[in-house]
């Protein structure tokens, strides 16, 4: 199912086909090696008995066979990445960085397992949980690639260009599928509740799943616990279009789901538009983490969804009196404004999430009005009253005939009192003489 077909009744990872790498980085294998995990047991070698030994009786212990393992997975050397990620320099998060980085705020990976052992993710990992029964091991590389880009370790002295959005948060990893898809649908619930129980304030949920009584349980169960749910809104098949349904949990109310945008911030044409969009984020040619290493090329709305899981955590860290919905408010009203069908409140704006002044009791809508930073807007002057300009024009000149009557009369009064109000003489000038 590399293809990111959602079949019905059954839960899927919303990506699709891996590429190359980077348009400006070495290129990749088109195809990254996929198995699934086996289990194999070593023959026991024993020893025959001496002839002249008799041999003593023993308990015969039950043979235990070893934990599965996974196919080893295979990464680009971080030199492949020659310039900065495009999606890193769309949504410029390291802005901020300086307000917080995540720190306290604990993200759950509900995924196909996370590889601790990966240099940006290592120590990051506070617990694991599988609930498929094999390993916790990240044996497809998803889980690996969406914790890469919630998490990663800012390693840019060590010339490594890639760096997760909330690099000191703490991860859960919460496993649910071994490959791309899974009959089960009970798994997905198991995983978000035990991700709930473990302390995640943050759930990333990279598939599409159906709707079912156990999922709508979960969220609803993680929603009490004031966890947020970011999911993805699913893919679609050029064969798929048309006939296309919603995806959950991302339908599901509370829940903050992501479309996929391209390098041009256009909504991808694989971008599931019946799931119900809050917001958009780049989700095609991703880089990421891989094994050890990383891999570029990346499409599908599972890699949207971890940047907005990131922007969430940041969120959370700066403003931890704040509530899941208020969380998401705030990401809604400071989102750039939406472009087109399908995108929802429009492109993640991580800096403006973390600082920006806004009401997070408000209901976004389209009416919404922006935050409070940068430009604000000046309101036009109010049209000119003509007949309160002219009352106030004679109150005025009123107000100044007074006044000068007023000066006047300081004048002369004092002058009339000196000469006891008599009339003052007139002297006649004397005419000249010839």
């Amino acid at each position: 199912m590399r293809g990111g077909r959602i079949a019905a009744g059954t839960a899927s990872l919303a990506l699709t086909s891996v590429l190359a790498f980077a348009p400006a980085a070495a290129a990749a294998p088109a195809d990254r090696p996929q198995a699934a995990p086996t289990t194999t047991a070593k023959p026991t070698a024993t020893k025959k008995p001496q002839a002249t030994t008799k041999p003593k009786p023993t308990r015969r212990l039950p043979t235990q066979a070893p934990a599965p393992k996974c196919n080893e997975q295979i990464g680009q050397p971080a030199s492949a990445i020659t310039v900065e990620p495009w999606a890193q320099r769309r949504l410029d998060f390291e802005q901020a960085w300086p307000i917080t980085r995540g720190r306290g705020v604990t993200v759950a990976v509900v995924d196909s397992g996370v590889n601790a052992s990966h240099p940006q993710l290592k120590g990051k990992i506070a617990a694991s949980y599988d609930a498929t029964g094999s390993t916790t091991d990240d044996c497809l590389g998803h889980g690996t690639e969406v914790a890469g880009i919630i998490a990663a370790t800012d390693m840019r002295a060590r010339n490594v260009p890639f760096v997760g959005v909330a690099p000191q948060v703490r991860l859960l990893n919460a496993k649910f599928a071994s490959g791309e898809s899974t009959q089960d649908n009970s798994l997905l619930p198991k995983a978000i509740d035990w991700a709930v129980a473990h302390g995640a304030k943050v759930i990333n949920v990279s598939s599409a799943a159906p709707d079912t009584p156990a999922l709508r349980r979960a969220v609803e169960g993680a929603q009490k616990h004031d966890a947020l749910i970011v999911a993805a809104a699913g893919n679609v098949t050029q064969d798929q279009r048309g006939k296309e349904s919603a995806a959950y949990p991302a339908s599901y109310k509370g829940v903050l789901s992501v479309a996929a945008v391209d390098e041009a911030g256009t909504i991808t044409g694989f971008s599931n538009q019946k799931t119900r969009i809050d917001v958009s984020a780049p989700g095609q040619n991703v880089i990421s983490t891989l094994g050890k290493g990383y891999v570029g090329g990346l499409q599908g709305t599972s890699f949207g969804a971890p940047y907005a899981a990131g922007v969430a955590a940041l969120v959370r860290a700066r403003h931890p009196k704040l509530n899941y919905q208020q969380v998401i408010n705030r990401i809604l009203i400071t989102a750039e404004g939406g472009n087109g069908s399908g995108s929802g409140h429009g492109m993640i704006s991580p800096l403006q999430a973390v600082s920006a002044l806004v009401d997070p009791n408000a209901s976004p809508g389209a009416g919404q009005a922006r935050p409070l930073s940068g430009a604000v807007p000046i309101a036009k002057p109010a049209p000119v009253d003509h007949r309160a300009r002219t009352i106030g024009m004679a109150v005025a000149g009123g107000a100044l005939a007074l006044a000068l009557c007023v000066a006047f009369a300081g004048a002369i009064i004092p002058m009339g009192r000196r000469r006891g109000w008599r009339p003052g003489r007139a002297v006649i000038p004397a005419e000249e003489s010839d």
